[in-house]
């Protein structure tokens, strides 16, 4: 697990994720981050931080371009769904943009379903965030029970 003290170290890998500074300074000491390693290197992070009945929330997770699309996100979402079961949470959640067609995929195929749809949410970015030829407007949240 990375400790708060040293999560600004991986700052890049998080902006793979979430390019607004702003956004990811306010959830960066929030919950548990880990990084994520592929034959000894470092090739990405995963942050989850937690809500009120036992509901816990995929915030941010990045790998570098050349391990995405490899497997190694659906190893990391497995490992979350078996270790937040173990620890009592009943559900995972996780918001993208509605332009991030891959992450769609991605939770879709893990077992999640869209759940929610915040409008504008990504409208007043500093810089609009733009993903094949889409422009990022709406975040797109998506829910897996943990529980049977």
């Amino acid at each position: 697990m990375v400790e708060r003290g040293q999560r600004s170290l991986y700052l890049d890998y998080l902006f793979l994720a979430d390019e607004s500074e702003v956004a990811v300074n306010k959830y960066i000491n929030d919950g548990e981050m880990f990084s994520i390693y592929y034959r000894n290197d470092i090739v990405g992070v995963v942050l989850y931080v937690f809500h009120a009945q036992e509901v816990v929330e995929l915030k941010n997770i990045a790998l570098t371009p050349e391990y995405q699309g490899s497997g190694i996100g659906s190893l990391v979402l497995t490992d979350a769904f078996e270790r937040y079961k173990r620890n009592g949470m009943i559900k995972i959640i996780v918001g993208t943009a509605n332009s991030s067609i891959g992450n769609l995929a991605l939770y879709q195929k893990a077992g999640f379903r869209i759940s929610e749809i915040k409008k504008d949410f990504f409208k007043e970015y500093p810089t609009p965030i733009y993903e094949y030829g889409i422009r990022a407007l709406d975040m797109v949240m998506l829910e897996k029970e943990l529980i049977e």
